[in-house]
């Protein structure tokens, strides 16, 4: 608490316009931006350097960078301002954010593929690409734990399989997350925020095939080479003979079309009827969506067997340190998304300049490589809830006049998650279940070698293709 106080004392006190208006980005100091990057660079940094103090007290960091924004708000605003503010923040972005990714959460962990698959270049191509398409429907988390156990069991007797399960990541727990809002938790913010379901379906396939396509096919070329170098070897025995796939939990199929349907429900019904509280309006629909969202969790958990969850290694953890450290994320996000609102006249004004032309106009490229650089390193979903502001915020016009600068946003946000082990939430799990079935993944800084050679190369073309200066 001391720290939280005397953080506010470097803060400038507001003026009456302030304390009516709510938070005026252009009246903000840059000192209220600390937080925001605090817990991103704890999230980052936390589960590859303090594991062990990470795991047991990442509430505690939460709290404390939360703290370190609530009090001085309170501090320095008046309290109706501050509750309103909050109060949207958690019943319009948090509550609806989570309760989907708790939704997508539970019954992609209700669908259990049992079995194993013969190796080879074909049979691996097949799994990527199936996953890939997949990821955009169930979610990346969704599709990597359901594929990544079968993905290793077919490739459990090979000398080199490493590189399939870095593969894996690339195109299973990132790429293929980009056509739907139910892909990657940035692009659901972004539906949030009024983006149409399918906009990034109509607008980001041609990206997502070319990027996609060329990791496949550099995917497909080394798979070759070392299936032909391993032929000089004796084969080891193979630990999961195989054996015919059955698809267990086919309920939660079902379930993920009514959580889809849910979504469009609340995008398309407009019966004009709302609801306050805390001087927050709730929409009937969205109200309606976030409610089903609740219902299809509990009866996931109802219709599906216990021994297909654990058989798929399911458990609370992943989810629980979501909820609360999104729910630091949201809270410490407040104040850099006014100062951001304020454009030319806030604080980040210097940021505006970089991705802006000389003639005034957006440089989707520039968004394309900061959003993604960013992403590789920090978590993508505030980061593109940060580019989105800056890009204006208004939805209308980012999916009209600014479409490209929009799908920039969109593609360096999901596609660059993948450069290191720590840029999507799917990443680090996979690479733990990778390793705790035996497989010698590269190191933090070796799997960047990875994507160094495979992504930055295919980022590169896609930025001359798709995102021209």
């Amino acid at each position: 608490m001391k720290y939280a106080l005397g953080f506010a004392l470097l803060l400038p006190l507001p003026d009456p316009a302030f304390a009516a208006e709510g938070l005026n980005g252009a009246k903000l100091s840059i000192l209220w931006a600390l937080p925001f990057v605090g817990i991103l660079l704890c999230i980052a940094t936390g589960p590859v350097f303090y594991t062990h103090v990470w795991e047991h007290h990442f509430g505690k960091f939460t709290a404390f960078w939360a703290a370190l924004i609530v009090v001085p708000l309170f501090l320095t605003a008046d309290v109706h301002t501050v509750t309103t503010t909050l109060a949207h923040t958690a019943l319009l972005e948090y509550m609806p954010f989570i309760l989907l990714l708790l939704a997508l959460f539970v019954t992609a962990g209700g669908i259990y593929l049992e079995g194993n698959l013969h190796d080879s270049v074909f049979t691996n191509t097949v799994l990527l690409a199936f996953g890939a398409v997949m990821a955009s429907i169930v979610g990346t988390t969704g599709a990597a734990m359901i594929l990544i156990r079968p993905l290793i069991r077919a490739n459990d007797s090979r000398r080199y399989n490493a590189h399939v399960v870095v593969f894996f990541i690339f195109l299973v727990a990132n790429i293929g997350g980009a056509l739907s809002p139910l892909g990657d938790p940035p692009l659901f913010i972004g539906f949030l925020k009024g983006v149409d379901f399918f906009w990034t379906t109509v607008h980001l396939w041609r990206e997502t095939l070319f990027v996609g396509g060329v990791v496949l096919a550099i995917f497909m070329a080394i798979d070759l080479y070392l299936h032909h170098r391993e032929g000089r070897f004796s084969r080891k025995k193979d630990p999961t003979p195989d054996s015919p796939l059955r698809l267990h939990g086919k309920i939660n199929l079902l379930l993920i079309a009514v959580i889809i349907a849910a979504i469009l429900m609340s995008a398309q019904w407009k019966p004009g009827v709302s609801f306050f509280v805390a001087g927050v309006e709730l929409r009937l629909q969205d109200m309606l969506r976030d409610v089903i969202f609740i219902i299809v969790t509990i009866w996931s958990l109802a219709l599906t067997r216990k021994s297909d969850r654990a058989a798929n290694g399911f458990s609370w953890g992943p989810i629980q340190e979501v909820a609360i450290l999104f729910a630091g994320i949201f809270i410490c996000i407040v104040p850099v998304m006014a100062m951001l609102q304020a454009g030319s006249q806030g604080p980040f004004a210097a940021l505006l300049g970089l991705v802006t032309n000389a003639d005034g106009s957006s440089n989707a490229a520039a968004y394309f490589w900061l959003t993604g650089i960013l992403s590789s390193f920090l978590d993508n979903a505030p980061t593109y809830l940060v580019f989105f502001q800056l890009a204006g915020g208004d939805p209308q016009v980012l999916m009209g006049a600014k479409a490209a600068t929009l799908a920039a946003i969109s593609s360096g946000a999901v596609y660059m998650g993948a450069n290191t082990y720590i840029g999507n939430a799917p990443n680090f799990m996979v690479y733990a279940i990778a390793r705790q079935a035996g497989v010698k993944m590269p190191s933090f800084f070796g799997y960047m070698v990875w994507s160094m050679l495979v992504l930055v190369p295919t980022f590169v073309l896609a930025t001359f293709l798709f995102f021209k200066p």
